[in-house]
């Protein structure tokens, strides 16, 4: 990871440790940049750049100073407003951009916000671009400014979200008629775009957590607040619910009975179906250290392989991309196709889950009840230094100490954070109380080190 940069982006608290100013060294130095990579390629065209943004009150202002930027620097701003990650990524890549910026913190509370970019493909950017922005970023590098006809121009582009929108209807194989669908949008970005594709497939569509005001983004909303959709299939007598969180790159869904279906289950039941239709390469899906031990007992009984990578779907699409994999993903709800996309696709998702209910004739319920997942607990510490504090050697020994009580019938994991300052501890076991036992063993170790902060 970089200074600024982590697994998802430059992710902090709107003008506190991420700042307008910020967002326009970074516009400054991607105009800048792509103009000179296509000069030296002989292209005289300024560089063209798209950015998308979720419904966070200060998304507006980090998109003006990025836009500010890159038309100082002698880009062509592309703007699709609001929208999805996921929707990015494809406009980045079938539309032939230099780069993608989405302005986000995904599942994060309203008052943070963070700079997402993305290559031409669609996909994360390289760590060696990200390192130049950050060099330019703490001023070792001075770049020009655009001057006269030089100066790029901002282009409304709602068009390529539409065309996102019609791609996504695209991939259904059937009508949803009579299927009554939950969505929840976490009053973020899939807050049209999910109810205009359902409506089209001719679901019965229903929709809560629809009404962004800036401030209410996942807010006791979308997928990191589950038990709000559960109540609403379960009041509603709905089919099947699929929650978002604030940028739609992640689903989680909740089944007839308003069970959670989980990133977990969700590779269980479209990994068995691509499976059995021989569209899953080596029979194998990849996942994360974070997936549940019962997920890999019930792919050992059918036969599907897994791999295991680094939290964060940036590992899960690398190996993807290494071994031509075809599907991938997190528990958290990030899930990959790479038949259809090059990141976690919220909406993508949950058409990809109806594909399969509408092929099979079967419940959702139904599809997950061959899994037996395990009771897990994920506490998250704020600590001051997060290597310091997973490296500690009593907070090692505790762990270690854990891990042989454990032996085959659960695991611990003590985890950095990606994007924020805190070490996730995370045990899972027979029961509930014994997760609880010993994630609290642990943080108390923490605790007593000295390393927790308020």
């Amino acid at each position: 990871m970089g200074r600024y940069f982590g697994t998802d982006g430059f992710r902090g608290e709107a003008n506190n440790n991420l700042t307008a100013d910020h967002a326009y060294k970074i516009g400054r130095f991607l105009g800048w940049y792509y103009g000179e990579v296509k000069r030296q390629n002989g292209d005289d065209t300024p560089a063209r750049i798209v950015i998308g943004k979720d419904t966070r009150r200060s998304s507006y202002m980090f998109e003006y100073t990025l836009v500010g930027g890159l038309v100082a620097s002698g880009a062509d701003a592309y703007l699709l407003h609001v929208t999805t990650t996921p929707s990015v990524a494809y406009v980045a890549r079938t539309d032939e951009f230099d780069c993608g910026i989405m302005i986000s913190a995904s599942h994060n509370p309203y008052y943070d916000n963070g700079i997402k970019l993305i290559n031409s493909k669609g996909e994360k950017m390289d760590e060696e671009t990200i390192l130049k922005v950050e060099d330019y970023i703490d001023g070792k590098l001075e770049i020009p400014m655009a001057v006269r006809d030089q100066i790029g121009c901002t282009v409304d582009y709602s068009a390529g979200r539409n065309r996102y929108i019609g791609y996504l209807i695209s991939l259904a194989t059937r009508s949803y008629k009579n299927m009554k669908v939950g969505l929840d949008c976490a009053n973020g970005s899939s807050w049209m775009i999910a109810r205009s594709v359902f409506d089209a497939l001719g679901a019965k569509t229903y929709v809560i957590n629809a009404q962004p005001d800036g401030l209410n983004i996942n807010m006791n909303a979308g997928s990191t607040h589950i038990e709000v959709l559960q109540k609403f299939v379960k009041e509603n007598q709905l089919d099947v619910g699929f929650a978002f969180d604030g940028d739609a790159d992640r689903c989680i869904a909740v089944d007839e009975n308003g069970n959670v279906v989980d990133g977990d289950l969700i590779l269980y039941v479209c990994g068995k179906y691509m499976k059995e239709h021989g569209q899953l390469k080596d029979d194998t899906i990849v996942t994360t250290i974070m997936s549940n031990l019962g997920l890999y007992k019930a792919c050992d009984k059918i036969g599907m392989k897994y791999e295991k990578t680094q939290v964060g779907d940036k590992y899960v699409y690398e190996n993807m991309v290494k071994n031509g994999f075809m599907l991938g993903g997190e528990q958290s709800g990030h899930i990959i196709f790479s038949k259809h996309a090059t990141t976690g696709d919220g909406i993508l998702t949950s058409l990809m889950l109806m594909e399969v209910i509408m092929e099979t004739k079967q419940s959702l319920g139904q599809l997950t009840e061959e899994v037996k997942i395990y009771p897990q607990l994920l506490k998250n510490v704020r600590v001051a230094d997060k290597k310091t504090a997973r490296e500690n050697p009593e907070v090692v020994k505790a762990v270690d100490a854990v891990a042989e009580a454990l032996g085959d019938d659960g695991r611990i994991l003590v985890r950095e954070s990606g994007t924020e300052p805190v070490i996730r501890v995370m045990v899972e076991a027979a029961t509930d109380e014994l997760c609880e036992k010993y994630v609290t063993q642990v943080i108390d170790v923490i605790e007593k080190e000295g390393l927790i902060v308020e």
